[in-house]
């Protein structure tokens, strides 16, 4: 079984920084892409930074210049670095990965997308 595991949600400042990490454990084959969503109440989910086996980034327009994501491939984790942080940050943080492993009926190894319990994020003075 696959499962992931995050940490370093809390209440910050407006203008302060938060350093939120994930990490992968169980039956992995190989780790893909990893990456970061969240929801605020009443709203969709949405995608803040994805970050592929390689190395490549893609962050939301509304985090472009404040966040970094950034992965141990050693330890099977993925962190997000959030600095500047807004009010309109506030929401339910998820961590999520594409996982290549071998589930029960497969024939061959499968590609599985995982997510986190998420951790919540609020920006208020």
């Amino acid at each position: 079984q696959v499962q992931l595991v995050e940490s370093g949600g809390g209440l910050v400042q407006p203008g302060g920084s938060l350093r939120l990490s994930c990490a992968a454990s169980g039956d992995i084959f190989k780790l893909n892409a990893m990456g970061w969503y969240r929801q605020a109440p009443g709203k969709q989910r949405e995608l803040v930074a994805r970050i592929t086996g390689g190395g490549s980034t893609n962050y939301a327009d509304f985090v472009k210049g404040r966040f970094t994501i950034s992965r141990d491939n050693a330890k099977n984790t993925v962190h997000l670095q959030m600095n500047n942080l807004k009010p309109t940050d506030t929401a339910v943080y998820y961590c999520n990965a594409n996982i290549l492993r071998l589930a029960p009926g497969d024939a061959i190894h499968t590609e599985y997308d995982y997510w986190g319990q998420g951790t919540q994020v609020t920006v208020s003075s």
